[in-house]
């Protein structure tokens, strides 16, 4: 099994990567974590490996005080040379602090202006269209904001274009419009709905990167099966997910996210585990 990925065929990143979600907040939207640990966490990140790190520009404490993007720019900028630095658009804030859903295309190019001011950059390397909330709006046309953000690429503002909380008729239609080049959506060993999607992902070679790869909180993970084959290999049960998601299949690509420094290098410890068929059978 490769460790490394080809984000649109030419970004190669290592499979697990990092998620700055939790940074700024421990739950969304929540009251504001320490920045400066948010900063050595991703410095450290770096220094172990991590190639890839997923954002967004709503990524942010309640309050408003620390936000993933100025601390992502804080930390590493001016970014190594190797860094792939994915961001999400589409939400829109609403005045009472949450986010809403918009189909509205005409949002996202102040969208993505706003992501590259905040990371410093002149062009983002990949940008996903994120739909919904967390679950695809079935039978909803992505088409006009897709190809909003296709002209915007074609401008050179961004390198790669993906899809978040998506179905297979969603990435249908994207493609026929731009390459895509990963999606985004919530999937991991406790929670499989997306095999479907995986499966078309994999056929065509695009990344398939779930959110919450470790849950989320939700207590999906508590599984038997899953705590017996962590045993047998030494590891703990997020670890043990997360070797499951990158056996799933050759195009998945982890980004656990977290606030903690050990839980930072437990995370990418899980790397190195190596399933056996009987494992994977046993976890079904």
């Amino acid at each position: 099994m490769s460790d490394t990925f080809r984000l649109g065929g030419d970004l190669p990143v290592h499979r697990v990567g990092f998620g700055a979600m939790r940074l700024p907040t421990n739950s969304f939207r929540g009251p504001a974590r320490d920045p400066e640990t948010g900063r050595a966490v991703l410095r450290r990140a770096v220094e172990l490996g991590v190639d890839h790190i997923d954002t967004a520009a709503f990524y942010r404490s309640g309050d408003g005080t620390v936000r993933a993007n100025a601390l992502i720019r804080e930390a590493l900028h001016p970014y190594p040379a190797d860094l792939v630095i994915a961001t999400k658009v589409g939400p829109v804030d609403t005045p009472d602090g949450g986010l809403a859903h918009t189909t509205d295309p005409a949002v996202l190019r102040p969208l993505v202006e706003e992501n590259l001011e905040t990371l410093g950059v002149d062009r983002l390397d990949l940008v996903y269209l994120r739909v919904g909330q967390l679950e695809p709006p079935h039978g909803e046309s992505i088409a006009a904001r897709f190809e909003t953000l296709a002209a915007l690429r074609e401008e050179g503002l961004i390198r790669h274009l993906g899809l978040s909380n998506v179905d297979v008729d969603h990435l249908a239609e994207a493609r026929a419009i731009a390459p895509v080049a990963a999606v985004q959506n919530h999937f991991h060993a406790g929670r499989r709905d997306d095999a479907r999607l995986l499966a078309a992902c994999e056929e065509a070679g695009v990344a398939f990167v779930p959110f919450f790869p470790l849950g989320g909180g939700t207590g999906d993970l508590a599984d038997g099966r899953l705590a017996e084959v962590a045993a047998r290999h030494g590891a703990t049960v997020p670890q043990l997910a997360l070797a499951w998601l990158l056996a799933a299949s050759p195009v998945t690509l982890a980004i656990p996210g977290t606030g903690s420094l050990a839980h930072l290098e437990e995370n990418l410890a899980a790397g190195s585990i190596a399933l056996t068929a009987a494992d994977l059978a046993e976890l079904g």
